[in-house]
């Protein structure tokens, strides 16, 4: 499918809404059964955010994918690899995080605010400023939790009211977060070389507070939830590592041997996902973490996601949006803008 050539912005809303009803036509009942199947396979989303999916059921699936170096966020048909809106946004799009797939949080690292876009109607909601640096975020249908690097703190964000409701202190540059299925902790690595990873405890959803501390034995990047809760994998940001760790003891498990630092992951169908953007790699893991497959994939393909029954790699250095199955196969790869560090799903009315 060719890329819209149109300037950044929003298409034209009659072609926008041609664009979604033809997609509609075209994405099959399978692929819109398949979306919904995996996310009610986590059982705090489906009992977090029923409005959301009863809003949401029969939509189109779509990754909105950042554009770092223009003010937009691309809304791309997945099952068609198609641009079907570019949705103005403030300059500098850096990260972005879906929550029950009906809000999609937006982090304007080098502006200090931050996006609330509605994912059902691909529509600016509220503009949040008075962050110091964001950078990215967790959350339920409830709540968004901001890491606010520079201030050393993460916000809370009410979603409903569409304002940060507090602020927790956790003793370094928070940067990349991760929510337990539950709902119950928050893991924070504390830089994009992290000496030290917070755990936050959610009794009072709206208060973090700080828990525990993890020293893992390498600086830690990126850090994520196995799907049942009971292992957390933490990334490194110096060496060519990963470590599994128990979620109630905090002990080391085992290490992992991984590509270039930093390494993303994200879990999908009983396997983790690993990418290192400086290597070009995207690998595939069983949760005891023995090597599945690997998968070339452009370089500055940092981040990763999962959503839709297909993990999205976007790249920060060419631009592209690349979509793999739970095998590690590479399903479709396009141009989405000049620069796209960070990708997520949603399902648009």
């Amino acid at each position: 499918m060719a890329l819209s050539r149109r300037a950044p912005g929003s298409l034209p809303s009659a072609r926008a809404a041609a664009d979604l009803r033809e997609l509609r036509a075209r994405t099959s009942d399978v692929d819109r059964r398949r979306f919904l199947a995996v996310a009610a396979a986590t059982p705090f989303l489906l009992r977090s955010a029923p409005e959301a999916f009863a809003r949401a059921r029969g939509g189109v699936p779509l990754a909105l994918v950042t554009a770092d170096t223009e003010a937009h966020v691309a809304a791309v048909a997945v099952p068609v690899g198609r641009v079907v809106k570019r949705i103005r946004t403030l300059a500098g799009p850096r990260s972005i995080q879906s929550i029950a797939v009906s809000t999609a949080v937006v982090a304007h690292t080098t502006h200090g605010a931050v996006t609330l876009l509605d994912g059902i109607t691909l529509e600016v909601r509220r503009v949040l400023r008075g962050f110091s640096e964001p950078r990215y975020t967790a959350g339920s249908i409830e709540y968004a939790y901001v890491t606010d690097s520079r201030a050393g703190e993460v916000a809370v964000v009410d979603l409903r009211a569409g304002r940060v409701v507090h602020r927790t202190a956790v003793g370094g540059p928070a940067r990349h977060v991760t929510l337990d299925p539950l709902g119950q902790t928050l893991w924070v690595a504390l830089g994009a070389k992290a000496k030290e990873v917070v755990v936050l405890d959610l009794t009072d959803a709206a208060r973090p507070t700080v828990a525990r501390r993890l020293r893992p034995p390498y600086l830690a990047h990126d850090v994520g939830f196995t799907p049942d809760g009971s292992r957390v994998w933490v990334s490194s940001g110096d060496r060519g590592t990963i470590g599994v760790y128990d979620v109630r003891s905090m002990r080391l498990l085992r290490t992992l041997r991984a590509d270039a630092p930093p390494q993303h992951v994200t879990f999908l169908a009983g396997r983790a996902y690993v990418t290192s953007g400086d290597d070009g790699t995207f690998r595939v893991h069983a949760l005891d973490g023995r090597l599945l497959a690997t998968t070339e994939v452009p370089v500055g393909s940092y981040n990763v996601q999962e959503g839709g029954g297909v993990v999205l790699t976007p790249s920060l250095e060419r631009g592209t949006l690349c979509t793999l199955d739970h095998r590690g196969r590479l399903l479709d790869r396009i141009v989405v803008a000049p620069s796209s560090h960070d990708a997520c799903f949603v399902l648009a009315a």
